[in-house]
């Protein structure tokens, strides 16, 4: 069974970073209005809906139930506000392929594990919550590069070198022939998702070619001779 990893992107809304429960914190009475991680959940909806230029702080507060002071108090500016949304994601899918990269560590044949771990990273690659995101930051990546620098460092290049890592060792134990483990993460990982990806983000209609090839073209090149 395919894992979806971009499940750990979700942050629970009844939960802060401490684990504790927000709704134990509050007092009785008026509800709260969102803050921290549950505010940034808010705004990044907002985004989404009506992309960087079309987002407002009034849309955010009002969503948040939250005044406008009070939004402003935690974020001072819709630009720092949409950086911190970025970053919160970033940093919530920055390990999310480790358990199935554990799994890739394991015993057994080589190609089946590469297989699910091929499966897996194309279900979550390819959720939509997570090619919303890629499509809000390449819109704004332009106008805003550090904030691109940022989503790209700490997700996806960080996956990459999370992958490479797993790969190194697989390799020291014989079962690859890899020079460069990282380049070799990065062509898996593109060998995997390219296509379909492209696909996506031009919300194309094609027939995504099936994992299993990807992985052989990978074993065609790394595979002991």
């Amino acid at each position: 069974m395919v894992l979806k990893w971009y499940d750990s992107l979700k942050e629970p809304s009844s939960t802060n970073i401490r684990g504790m429960s927000k709704t134990a914190t509050r007092t009785r009475g008026r509800p709260a209005g969102s803050t921290g991680d549950e505010l940034l959940d808010v705004a990044r909806g907002v985004f989404l809906e009506f992309g960087y230029r079309g987002a407002s702080m009034d849309e955010v507060a009002k969503r948040a139930k939250i005044s406008k002071s009070s939004l402003y108090r935690e974020h001072s500016s819709k630009k720092a506000l949409y950086a911190a949304v970025v970053h919160a994601w970033a940093r919530a899918g920055r390990d999310a392929m480790r358990p199935s990269l554990e799994r890739l560590r394991g015993s057994g044949d080589l190609r089946s594990r590469l297989i699910e771990l091929a499966q897996t990273m194309r279900a979550g690659i390819l959720s939509p919550p997570v090619l919303e995101m890629r499509r809000l930051v390449t819109a704004e990546a332009q106008s805003q590069p550090e904030v691109a620098r940022v989503y790209l460092e700490e997700s996806w290049n960080s996956n990459i070198r999370n992958l490479g890592e797993a790969l190194g060792e697989i390799a020291d134990g014989g079962e690859l022939r890899i020079d460069d483990p990282d380049a070799a993460a990065s062509q898996f990982t593109w060998l995997v998702i390219g296509a379909p990806l492209n696909a996506r983000l031009l919300s194309a209609a094609v027939d995504e070619p099936p994992v299993e090839t990807a992985v052989d073209l990978f074993l065609a090149g790394y595979a002991p001779r």
